[in-house]
């Protein structure tokens, strides 16, 4: 909600949020703003995103009773998640097919009458657009994979290409079509998809269809297993391909001609969808596929990856924010791959772009920063592993060297002035074996109660053991001798092992001192992992130019 401080009619919302407060959804804002003369005109934003006054707004709703009953629209998708269970796109296939004026296979009759009822003040588009989005909310909220995501869309529509009015875009795991009709938004342009799941793809067809999309098709099947288009070529091809599945077909597909990158291992199901794609598109055409973050780097897929980036085949490798995708945090990448356009199959292309969009927001700006952008050459890719993740290329190109180092030094200094602090004032004693006298074992100090164990360590219990005396003495080289297996595991419990019998005050004296050894040993730790990060820098900046011997 917009700050009431930035209008003089106080706080501004959205459509989406006009939604949330009356109970349906953006299409039946939209629908309501087009039907009633009396609803609330913006009072800031831009065309394309009104804002309105929340006042304004929820005096129409009071007055309309749209924010206190509830809706036909919610009532209708309540009836069909009660009739159709988890099978909610068999029931979305069959609404809008009786929308559409099939005649078979109908919903059932509680769900056809208001369907009916609502048609006869909303559009059949309209209609199955909201439920549309009341499907993907739900996925969304549930975190499944079942329908790509808004924001996916969102990603994959703004870094697509410019495409001419009667371009051919391609999906072959469209889904009920949100991502495919999203990208060729065009009317005239020609779309084909093919999806394994007969409802979505019945449900995709005929919600092109209610859009008067006559150039769209549709078709059901397996994409791998068995192409419906097999002699289909695109200017684009767009796809959210299943992850993680290795029953793909490989066994039965060994010999497949699409493989013209490389076979694809079990494993690499992905790149079985990306050289699919890439197998449908024309000289010139392009590919736009959603993969996991994973396949950018995976062993198995080194050799396909060579290929792709050899042949100059991979253009551009986008790694969006987490929480882009719907059913994880993860992040995933957009990968852009164009067939080039000669005789042999390479392009003279000697660069692909990295961009690295991890650090945003999902929901914020896809125009990258400078330091989120390198061109790499294809001779730095080809390398023992290929690796395509986009961190992985930027992280050195934009690396502040002559800061870091500075900073670096600057650190290590302090941390090696205060060293000499951390280790306690120690005089003389009465020399080795002076505490060899009466001793205790840790065995007789955990019958006695006075020992528990937090983890591995033992840890006293009474305020007459001193944790710190306890721990300090355990680690003594003739207790880690006593602790330690034939084996050589070391046991930090060591039941066996003794300690000096002491008066508290005693034990505590002799605790800070172990303890403050404790605290020098880790100090030590931080300044060789300092030591090891600015040798690193150094060496590396001094490498690559970055920084220079002084004179």
């Amino acid at each position: 909600m917009t700050d009431s401080a930035a209008s003089p009619v106080g706080p501004l919302v959205t459509g989406s949020e006009i939604a949330r407060l009356a109970g349906v959804t953006r299409a039946a804002v939209s629908n309501w703003r087009r039907r009633y003369e009396d609803f609330p005109a913006p009072a800031g934003g831009a065309a394309n995103s009104p804002l309105y006054a929340l006042a304004e707004v929820q005096a129409w709703l009071d007055k309309q009773r749209k924010g206190q009953d509830v809706s036909p629209e919610v009532e209708l998708w309540q009836a069909m998640r009660t009739a159709y269970g988890d099978q909610i796109v068999t029931g979305l296939a069959e609404v809008a097919g009786l929308l559409s004026g099939e005649q078979e296979p109908r919903p059932p009759d509680d769900v056809a009458a208001r369907v009916r009822g609502l048609a006869r003040t909303e559009s059949p588009l309209d209609l199955v657009n909201g439920l549309t989005e009341r499907f993907m909310d739900s996925a969304r909220r549930a975190g499944s994979d079942q329908v790509t995501s808004e924001r996916v869309v969102r990603a994959v529509c703004h870094f697509a290409p410019v495409l001419s009015p009667d371009a051919v875009v391609f999906d072959p795991a469209c889904g009920i079509g949100v991502l495919l009709l999203a990208v060729a938004s065009e009317a005239d342009m020609r779309c084909c998809g093919q999806e394994l799941d007969a409802d979505s793809a019945r449900f995709a067809q005929l919600r092109a269809d209610l859009t008067g999309r006559s150039g769209v098709q549709i078709m059901a099947g397996d994409s791998l297993r068995a192409d419906e288009w097999p002699d289909r070529k695109a200017d684009l091809v767009v796809c959210d391909p299943p992850a993680g599945v290795t029953e793909w077909g490989r066994e039965e597909l060994l010999l497949d001609s699409r493989w013209e990158l490389g076979t694809p291992s079990k494993a690499e199901g992905e790149l079985a969808w990306l050289q699919h794609a890439y197998a449908h598109t024309e000289p010139g055409g392009q590919v736009l596929m959603v993969m996991p973050a994973s396949v950018a780097y995976r062993k198995a897929g080194r050799r396909i990856r060579a290929e792709l980036v050899r042949r100059g085949i991979v253009r551009q490798v986008v790694a969006l924010p987490p929480g882009t995708a719907t059913s994880h945090a993860l992040p995933i990448h957009l990968w852009c791959l164009r067939r080039p356009e000669g005789a042999e199959g390479t392009d003279t292309r000697h660069t692909v772009r990295m961009v690295d969009l991890t650090g945003n927001s999902p929901d914020g700006s896809l125009e990258p920063r400078p330091d989120q952008v390198a061109d790499v050459p294809l001779i730095e890719l080809l390398d023992e592993t290929v690796d395509l993740t986009p961190s992985s290329h930027l992280r050195d190109r934009h690396r502040d060297y002559p800061g870091e180092y500075a900073a670096l030094r600057q650190e290590l200094e302090e941390q090696l002035r205060q060293l000499a602090a951390f280790l306690p004032e120690l005089v003389q004693g009465d020399g080795p074996g002076s505490l060899g006298g009466a001793t205790t074992s840790v065995a007789d100090l955990a019958r006695a109660g006075l020992v528990a164990y937090d983890g591995p360590e033992p840890v006293s219990v009474s305020d007459r053991l001193d944790t710190d005396y306890l721990q300090g003495f355990l680690r003594s080289s003739v207790n880690v001798r006593r602790s330690t297996s034939a084996s050589g595991t070391f046991r930090m419990d060591g039941r066996g092992s003794r300690i000096p019998r002491m008066g508290i005050d005693e034990q505590r004296r002799y605790g800070s001192a172990f303890q403050s050894v404790s605290a020098f040993e880790e100090e030590m730790r931080k300044v060789e992992e300092l030591s090891r990060k600015i040798a690193e820098v150094a060496r590396e900046g001094l490498a690559t130019g970055a920084l220079v011997p002084e004179e």
